[in-house]
């Protein structure tokens, strides 16, 4: 699994969140009436640093990151986080991960 956060997204979660360079936003499913990838279950954040990341990306000097039990959520995909200007707020973009064998287009 992938993870992206595009330069808009991370000035997005600094500005909404107050964050400081340095700070750390766990991503992990949790129960949702809104959707996902998994019906009954969306992404949700938090300011908190990790215990066991097992994917993570720094962007303008925020590290977002998964852990290790939350990966379930993810399977088969790459997470993009970008920036909606239209909203002003995040979308999550699941792509496809390319499965052995077959090529994704």
């Amino acid at each position: 699994m992938k993870m992206e956060v595009s330069k808009d997204a991370a000035a997005w979660f600094k500005r909404e969140l107050l964050l400081q360079d340095g700070a750390h936003i766990r991503l992990f499913p949790r129960y949702s009436s809104g959707g996902g990838l998994h019906p009954g279950f969306s992404l949700g954040i938090a300011d908190e640093p990790p215990g066991r990341p097992a994917v993570q990306t720094d962007q303008a000097g925020i590290i977002f990151y998964m852990e290790e039990q939350d990966l379930w959520y993810m399977e088969g995909y790459s997470l993009a986080i970008v920036y909606s200007e239209a909203e002003d707020d995040i979308e999550y973009v699941y792509k496809p991960e390319a499965v052995a064998g077959v090529q994704n287009e």
